[in-house]
């Protein structure tokens, strides 16, 4: 189980009855939900090692964040190739601009905006909307000059293809959510961070984990508007800050995530037998 109320009387249940429980912990900090249900769990997995701090048992095991089999293949991509298949530029710099299945429109409006400064400067945007923004950001991207709008590439979402989106990124510009604890140092991929605002701690803890680590900047969606063009524009200007901050971001990831989660299960489920 990963948390959330309905666990509650999931891990009950399953304490009574004598059923071997493991918790796992896709995010850095735990809720109320999590912290319980571990006391009565023989296992907790977490993403990262700073997990570990919120938990007062012994039987804390990174395992890292599974990635979907899709995400796992483009890391074996070259950053070229992936350019080719999305229909990017070979030679430029690229942010990739990401909110999530729904969108983020705090993100979506920030990066619009600061869009044509960094194509300007030399990079191209790969910008996935989401769908609630779909219209807006092809409304916004029509009123581009031709040179910024060929070098201003947008999805509405991308499923199977968000490998190759991560791989072909030079840097991203993305929420908080669990998935950037797995994703991004699986691709040695520098972040700027904006955790959404309204999700307790989850967001801004996992930004923290990130930016301690040299892997990320993380700035709050109340000054995205003002801060997002200079922060990437920054790092993009400065190549070798960029690099430290990808071999940094590569340090942290845990490979075969999944199979590691898989083996901890059976290896419990031996000892109950």
């Amino acid at each position: 189980m990963t948390g959330g109320y309905t666990a509650v009387p999931v891990t009950l249940a399953g304490w009574l009855r004598r059923i071997p429980m493991v918790v796992y912990l896709p995010d850095v900090q735990p809720g109320l939900a999590v912290c319980w249900a571990a006391r009565l769990s023989r296992r907790v997995l977490v993403t990262m090692a700073e997990s570990g701090r919120y938990f007062n048992n012994s039987n804390v095991t990174v395992t890292g964040y599974p990635l979907r089999p899709e995400i796992v293949r483009a890391t074996r991509e070259t950053r070229e190739s992936a350019r080719e298949r999305l229909n990017l530029g070979a030679g430029r710099p690229t942010v990739l601009v990401v909110g999530g299945s729904r969108g983020a429109r705090s993100i979506n409006q920030a990066a619009l905006a600061a869009g044509p400064e960094w194509i300007g400067d030399g990079a191209q945007v790969l910008h996935v909307s989401g769908q609630l923004d779909w219209s807006a950001v092809q409304k916004q991207r029509k009123e581009f000059s031709p040179e910024t709008r060929a070098h201003y590439h947008i999805f509405p979402y991308l499923r199977d293809e968000m490998g190759l989106a991560l791989r072909a990124a030079d840097i991203a510009v993305a929420r908080a959510g669990a998935s950037c604890l797995g994703e991004f140092p699986a691709f040695g991929l520098p972040a700027v961070l904006v955790p959404y605002p309204h999700a307790w701690r989850y967001q801004r803890s996992n930004a923290e984990a990130l930016s301690e680590h040299g892997a990320a900047i993380w700035i709050e969606d109340k000054d995205l508007q003002r801060s997002l063009s200079l922060t990437a524009g920054e790092l993009l200007r400065d190549s070798d800050r960029l690099a430290a901050m990808g071999r940094k971001a590569a340090a942290l990831a845990v490979p075969e995530a999944a199979e590691r989660v898989a083996a901890e299960l059976i290896a419990m489920a031996a000892g109950a037998g």
